[in-house]
């Protein structure tokens, strides 16, 4: 199978510097990303402090947690990439959209009724989970289908941006409305904008997915996941670019596990600054989301990539440097830079993807892509649980920083295959 490029599709896409907001389909998808992520970075916070104020968690309950809410990439990642070459896109969003709203309304009900218990909020983060693998993946693939492949990179940038507006202001939300509400009555807000997001979807022009192919001699699932995987593992460029996110993905789950804990209990910090300190990240993904397409344009995809690289390596380390006192500040400083240069790898490796990869296998190859990443994050929330346990939550989140930064090492020993990109 060839690796070259597919034609830009001229036809549909925006041509202008204005162009993609000139197409409706672009605007509603993006408008209801803004509106889900706004919700979904209340729940970053809420959740996690369900489990820590509402009922006591500790670490190794906090680490299975995440790992109950990313279980779903490891158990139905691949599946999903052949539902979403096999069905229409937007018709899967929508109903992602509505199950994560469902299962995060429950949440509330649940406390109202005095039922709330750690299994319940094991198995909300789940479906969540399995809302979000769905989700992502016929996102990912949804998009070159109403943005001209030239402007992938500015419409990944445009979509990146305004996630991370809403990522700034959406910690800080969701702790303030965990001091005022409590933390299970603010994932109604979440709850909410999911719904919202449906909505918006739902009124993009049907036009704009692609029909789903014919029953007719088609392959098998088993058949066509593993023409997804075998596309990965025979590309030099994505096999890289996979080790990196699974890595990545490893050390983001240990680290999450021990983050909640660690801003509350070691830096001594409310809910409400735990919101605004977590936000910084957001931050680095604002300005890196406006860099990424800039860079691209300057330097071109294999060198933004390897610059990005080398500047999220040390990052997370810094972060952990934090203490009371003055130290604090480097928490938010370590997330900032690693939001920054993470998001600047993340905008370019996606547009990469999706401009390269032919129509009928983009939802193989990014859930195949999505299932090598994130299916280390619940073995990473799990370890950090443990180590968390053992150790503390404070060398759990040095155990954690240095795996991440290892992360970014294959492209950095990749230099010359990654710059003639």
């Amino acid at each position: 199978m060839s690796d070259a490029p597919v034609a830009p599709d001229r036809s549909r896409g925006p041509r202008g510097s204005g162009g993609l907001w000139r197409g409706r389909s672009y605007v509603l998808f993006v408008g209801a990303d803004a509106v889900s992520q706004a919700g979904a970075q209340v729940s970053l916070v809420a959740l996690p402090l369900v489990a820590v104020l509402s009922l006591h968690a500790g670490p190794l309950q906090v680490g299975l947690l995440t790992a109950a809410q990313m279980a779903a990439f490891l158990l139905i990642g691949l599946p999903a990439g052949v539902w979403a070459d096999r069905l229409p896109r937007r018709r899967i969003l929508v109903a992602a959209d509505l199950l994560r709203a469902v299962a995060l309304a429950s949440i509330p009900v649940a406390v109202v009724a005095g039922g709330l218990s750690l299994p319940h909020l094991y198995a909300v983060a789940f479906v969540t989970g399995v809302g979000t693998v769905f989700f992502d993946v016929a996102h990912m693939s949804f998009l070159p289908s109403i943005v001209d492949r030239r402007h992938l990179a500015r419409g990944n940038g445009t979509i990146e941006t305004i996630r991370s507006t809403a990522s700034l202001a959406g910690p800080g939300l969701g702790g303030w409305l965990v001091q005022v509400v409590t933390a299970p009555l603010a994932l109604l807000a979440d709850a909410v904008s999911y719904a919202l997001s449906a909505v918006m979807l739902s009124a993009i022009p049907a036009a704009g997915t692609p029909p789903p192919r014919a029953d007719s001699g088609r392959p098998s699932l088993f058949t066509e996941v593993a023409e997804g995987v075998r596309y990965v593992a025979g590309h030099p460029v994505l096999r890289v670019i996979a080790l990196v996110g699974a890595l990545n993905m490893l050390g983001y789950g240990a680290w999450t596990s021990a983050q909640a804990l660690f801003v509350l209990r070691e830096l001594r910090l409310g809910p409400g600054l735990y919101g605004a300190v977590i936000s910084a990240s957001a931050v680095g993904g604002l300005l890196g989301a406006v860099a990424a397409p800039r860079a691209v344009a300057r330097w071109g995809t294999g060198r933004t990539l390897y610059g990005a690289a080398a500047v999220a390596l040390p990052a997370t380390l810094v972060a952990c440097l934090a203490a009371p006192g003055w130290r604090v500040a480097l928490f938010p400083f370590g997330l900032a830079v690693a939001g920054l240069a993470g998001t600047v790898f993340s905008v370019t490796q996606l547009s990469y993807r999706q401009a390269m990869c032919p129509p009928r296998l983009l939802g193989r190859m990014n859930a195949s892509m999505r299932f090598l990443m994130w299916s280390a994050m619940p073995f990473g929330g799990i370890l950090g649980g443990l180590v968390g346990e053992w150790r503390g939550v404070g060398d759990t989140l040095w155990a954690a920083a240095g795996v991440i930064a290892l992360a970014h090492v294959p492209v950095l020993v990749a230099f010359r295959r990654i710059t003639r990109l």
